[in-house]
């Protein structure tokens, strides 16, 4: 592994490398181990955090230039593109329904359930997760376990800069219908959107529950129940209101993961 990695890196700094033989199966193999699970953009720590691998994300964004345009036809439908799609959904355990689309490099655990969809390469959806209809999951989105996303959900993609942390959805999480979720941001376990929340890298999330806010930015704790909220912000021309999102309470440990999801947004007196 550390042999690839120095190649990526070599052949980053180096552009005329990126041509030779090594460089090109070393950026294939990298690829095909992401879309195995066997490498993944950013890995969690013990500690909670995350870590990135720089290097991974070097190689995918690398993997376009090698690839050659191409038409693909599935059934009645016609592609043309430089990445093949995924396949063999039968032996990896994993629920497609017409018409999703999951690209090579992205790995999908036993047990993801796809409505119609879309994952993009580098993402990594983990087992018992649905990615619900119309939702979206850019390049190296790390999903969790146990993770809805509903119908219309916009998870970004992060490639570049190799550095920048990709979105984080923690195991879990419940993102109701229609949120966005972009910019590197993480989303704790348990954690639910209601509909229509917005969280960006920089977003300010507020905790309303005790009798002074507190605030967090780009990051919802595990176990929060968040909705869209305003905060108003002086502009030159005068105080305008400006999205934020609002934690007004927890979800409660002692219900079913399954099951809470919608009462513990009916339980803050959120919509679902």
């Amino acid at each position: 592994m550390e042999n690839l990695k120095q190649i990526i890196e070599n052949a980053w700094e180096n552009p005329s490398l990126r041509s030779s033989d090594e460089t090109k199966k070393a950026i294939e193999t990298i690829v095909d181990k992401v879309d195995k699970g066997e490498l993944r953009t950013a890995n969690p720590n013990e500690d909670g955090t995350w870590t990135v691998n720089e290097w991974v994300k070097k190689a995918i964004v690398m993997y376009f230039p090698i690839r050659q345009m191409e038409v693909q036809e599935v059934g009645i439908f016609e592609f043309h593109d430089k990445m093949k799609l995924k396949n063999n959904y039968a032996n990896l355990g994993v629920r497609v329904v017409p018409p999703a689309v999951a690209r090579y490099g992205a790995f999908l655990a036993k047990g993801v359930i796809m409505m119609p969809s879309y994952v993009n390469i580098g993402a990594y959806v983990d087992s018992g997760t649905m990615v619900d209809t119309w939702a979206t999951v850019g390049s190296c989105a790390q999903i969790g376990k146990d993770v809805h996303l509903s119908g219309g959900v916009g998870i970004g993609g992060v490639l570049e800069p190799p550095q920048a942390s990709p979105v984080i959805i923690e195991d879990g999480a419940f993102i109701g219908s229609r949120c966005i979720v972009v910019e590197g941001a993480r989303i704790g376990k348990r954690a639910v959107l209601g509909a229509g929340v917005t969280i960006t890298g920089s977003s300010k999330i507020i905790d309303v529950t005790g009798t002074e806010p507190v605030e967090y930015v780009g990051f919802v704790p595990e176990n929060s129940v968040v909705i869209p909220g305003s905060v108003t912000k002086t502009f030159a021309a005068g105080e305008y209101n400006v999205p934020c999102a609002l934690i007004i309470g927890k979800r409660k440990e002692s219900t079913d993961l399954k099951t809470s999801l919608n009462q513990a947004l009916r339980e803050n007196n959120v919509v679902v």
